[in-house]
């Protein structure tokens, strides 16, 4: 009795992140699933083993560093057929070539998103409580504040402010629940009914502005929201609120942030920026009221993992015979990152 062949697949990502999207346990899970050598992560298309790897590949399995999946290396895989790929945004490596080719893609952006919101909820929350004053504050006095100090403190009906319902956005309107928050969602995309379902106030952007607390930004980053907190909406944030940025930098005006910040009007807490890294001298590093992060909200370190079980689950998913559970749609990225 024979049995069908496994596919045959190629890892197409920087080699480096290979161990950590799929450890032993997955990487095991995976060579039950599809023919693939770990040891190949190919960054290069135009080297022979690569080229060799790429004319046989059925499923590619790409992550960071993945190039360009253009017409010319499509043309050089004349047996593919699928593309998981082991990260978010699929912008820097699909082309109109591969939707002209009617392949199949999946992303594994939704298990991204996880810890993009678990990283906002936490920032949410210790905004509320001034954690990141206070602590600025008592590293500097190093005496407890007074009880005035604490008069405006307190996550209790603090009002939080979410642009965008993206996958994160999403997640995070999720995690928010359990919380007695008020929470408000700007969606242009969303209307009041489906804001409801998601635990949110359906506002305009600029009256979301207007009335929250704390603002957290999850829109993506697409040529309609560029620069879409620019001086005069930033001025619009209450004083004394706080400004948290896990999406993309460009999505709000640097030098208008920089100067709302320097005012000590507003506080932030920033995990992206614009240019990204910053410059040595630039004075985010610097100003007190702002909490800087090196883009550490997405999958990082075991979170990796996650990421790649997304892959293994899709196969898993082929293997009997269902459809992707995360296909991605080419009419889906004019509105996401």
């Amino acid at each position: 009795m024979s049995t069908s062949p496994l596919p045959s697949a190629l890892f197409a990502m920087n080699p480096v992140h290979l161990p950590e999207l799929f450890p032993p346990h997955l990487m095991t899970r995976l060579r039950t699933l599809v023919r693939v050598d770990p040891a190949l992560a190919v960054q290069d298309f135009t080297d022979p083993a690569a080229a060799l790897a790429l004319s046989e590949a059925e499923i590619l399995i790409t992550g960071w560093g993945c190039p360009h999946l253009g017409a010319e290396v499509l043309d050089a895989a004349p047996r593919l057929r699928t593309v998981l790929h082991a990260a978010g945004s699929v912008r820097s490596i699909i082309g109109d070539a591969f939707w002209e080719r009617g392949l199949s893609l999946s992303s594994a952006v939704r298990a991204n998103a996880l810890p993009v919101a678990e990283y906002t909820l936490a920032a949410i929350l210790f905004a509320g409580k001034d954690a990141f004053g206070l602590r600025e504050r008592f590293r500097s006095e190093r005496v407890y504040p007074g009880p005035d100090e604490y008069a405006a403190v307190g996550n209790l009906g603090r009002r939080v402010g979410v642009i965008g319902a993206s996958r994160v956005g999403r997640r995070l309107l999720e995690l928010l629940r359990p919380f007695d928050l008020s929470v408000g969602l700007y969606d242009p995309y969303v209307d009041d009914a489906e804001a409801a379902e998601l635990g949110a106030a359906s506002l305009p952007l600029d009256e979301l502005l207007r009335t929250s607390d704390i603002v957290s930004v999850h829109a993506p980053d697409i040529p309609e929201t560029y620069r879409m907190l620019n001086r005069e909406r930033l001025a619009l944030i209450p004083d004394g609120s706080v400004l948290i940025n896990t999406s993309r930098g460009a999505l709000v005006d640097p030098r208008a942030l920089i100067e709302e910040l320097a005012s000590g009007r507003i506080s932030a807490v920033l995990d992206v920026t614009e240019p990204e890294p910053l410059p040595a001298d630039s004075p985010l590093y610097r100003l007190p009221n702002v909490f800087l992060t090196p883009h550490i909200a997405g999958s990082l370190g075991n979170e990796l993992a996650r990421l790649g079980g997304t892959v293994v689950e899709e196969l898993e998913r082929s293997v009997a015979g269902f459809p992707p559970a995360y296909r991605v749609l080419q009419a889906e990225l004019a509105t996401s990152a």
